[in-house]
């Protein structure tokens, strides 16, 4: 299993096969279809990029359309973007969603307490994105707004490894 270490400053961590834990448990009620449950079980074999984001964070916003880029060109690859809408307001992260025409599903979880399958790992730390293999081991973190091209090699180099 996963358990967050404080990187000691760093912004990018990345993670050897070998070095990988596991992410189980992660699931959470679906930002747009309210009742409707999200799991990480319901992305077998996917590679799942995992976005901490809020419609109130400035680098949120900007970087969304990164994540629908990696999303609409590596989602081919057997790649799956997961929102996970934190700390906010349903209305106005359902906003946030549609006005960016957004089509990768979101948790929302204003608790956090999805993050807890996160084990140990910050849940002020806001965006975030963990790039999860197709175990879905954690292979990859960001803790800072990425851009699609810091993004997308990261998870194509993730989605080629063999299965």
């Amino acid at each position: 299993e996963f358990t967050f270490v404080s990187p000691g400053g760093q912004t990018r961590l990345f993670y050897e096969p070998q070095e990988r834990g596991r992410v189980s448990g992660l699931a959470g009620e679906s930002l747009l279809e309210e009742g409707k449950k999200i799991s990480l079980d319901d992305f077998p074999g996917q590679v799942v990029v995992l976005n901490i984001w809020g419609s109130w964070c400035g680098p949120c916003r900007s970087e969304a359309d990164d994540l629908q880029a990696v999303q609409d060109k590596a989602g081919p690859q057997g790649v799956q973007v997961l929102g996970i809408n934190v700390r906010d307001d349903r209305t106005a992260a359902a906003d946030f969603h549609r006005d960016r025409g957004l089509t990768y599903p979101s948790i929302f979880d204003p608790s956090g307490r999805s993050l807890l399958a996160l084990r140990q790992f910050p849940r002020s730390t806001v965006p975030a994105t963990i790039v999860l293999d197709r175990q879905h081991r954690v292979a990859a973190i960001f803790l800072t707004e990425l851009l699609e091209s810091e993004l997308l090699p990261e998870v194509q180099k993730v989605a080629a490894e063999p299965a």
